[in-house]
């Protein structure tokens, strides 16, 4: 069986493409690539999209649309309901990236602790704490639920009855329903600020403490004048994605309390949501998301102000 050459001019064309494709491999362009095409298709178009979106009218159950201006922001902007639910919402992501941050210290502080003295109570703390992490928004919604509900069956009303209390309306009243969304929240947003905080105590040099000590400096202000100043891009991190994260949770909610009692716990994303998929107004959902989008950067670059302009980065 003979075997036949293949003709010198597409030999050399095969060589030409093979060597194109080994300089474009050496190339960053190469490696950028995919992650700018995900970017581009899953991040970038859906942004475009709701822009686009929210000047028009577009409704789930109207076949047509057409573009009108400002007007589903004027719609959005002029309900009384939306002003009512900014205000839960400015309280929701203020009180829980406060105390999302502030657990989240304490428990980082007490995990290096408990590492650089050797507890081995420190890895079950990890644990424990990352299990409300991976748990998704809809399923903790459900199991606080569970525990707060209004009835002698409920776990921390079975609790306060046992010890003499009476039943706590946890949900049904307003207040207590917007406290107790805080609390589940709070509880589920800890760990990623611990597990961030914990990076960044990891790398605070060791010498810094020793030196401070040998200054007489005491934990208070080892803290202040060594800890702090040197977790604080990380602190600037976290709370950037913290406060991003809780302005966007709806899920939890929607199964915690559904918005209510009446729209005490209905926050933006939620209403966004609903606007969208129970009132089928997809031009004003969008609208909503990209006032949304606007909040965030707002408070991004105020955050920026107070934690990257002051050290001069």
């Amino acid at each position: 069986m003979s075997v036949e050459r293949l003709p010198e001019s597409v030999h050399d064309t095969i060589n030409t493409v093979l060597g194109s494709f080994d300089r474009f491999q050496n190339t960053p362009i190469a490696w950028i690539a995919p992650a700018a095409l995900f970017l581009l298709v899953f991040r970038l178009y859906p942004l475009v999209e709701a822009i686009r979106m929210s000047f028009t009218n577009m409704s789930l159950v109207e076949p047509g649309y057409r573009y009108v201006g400002l007007q589903s922001y004027l719609d959005v902007l002029s309900s009384p309901s939306f002003w009512t639910m900014s205000k839960v919402t400015l309280l929701f992501v203020c009180a829980s990236v406060v105390l999302q941050l502030t657990f989240g210290m304490v428990l980082a502080l007490a995990i290096d602790h408990g590492v650089k003295e050797k507890l081995y109570v420190s890895v079950s703390t990890r644990v424990a704490v990352l299990s409300a992490w991976v748990i998704p928004g809809i399923v903790i919604g459900i199991l606080w639920k569970i525990m707060l509900i209004e009835t002698n069956y409920g776990v921390v009303n079975y609790i306060l009855l046992q010890l003499g209390f009476d039943v706590v309306a946890f949900l049904s009243d307003p207040q207590m329903a917007l406290l107790s969304t805080i609390t589940a929240n709070t509880w589920r947003g800890t760990a990623f600020s611990m597990i961030m905080l914990y990076a960044g105590l990891k790398q605070v040099p060791m010498h810094l403490y020793d030196a401070a000590k040998v200054d007489g400096a005491g934990a208070l202000q080892r803290f202040r004048y060594v800890t702090l100043p040197q977790i604080k891009p990380v602190v600037f991190i976290t709370l950037v994605l913290i406060t991003i994260y809780t302005l966007n949770t709806f899920d939890m909610i929607m199964s915690l309390t559904g918005g209510g009692p009446g729209h005490a716990t209905e926050v933006l994303a939620l209403f966004m949501y609903l606007e969208g998929f129970d009132r089928f107004h997809l031009g004003q959902a969008a609208a909503v998301a990209v006032l949304m989008l606007l909040v965030n950067v707002l408070m991004t670059v105020i955050y920026m102000h107070f934690f990257i302009e002051e050290e001069g980065m």
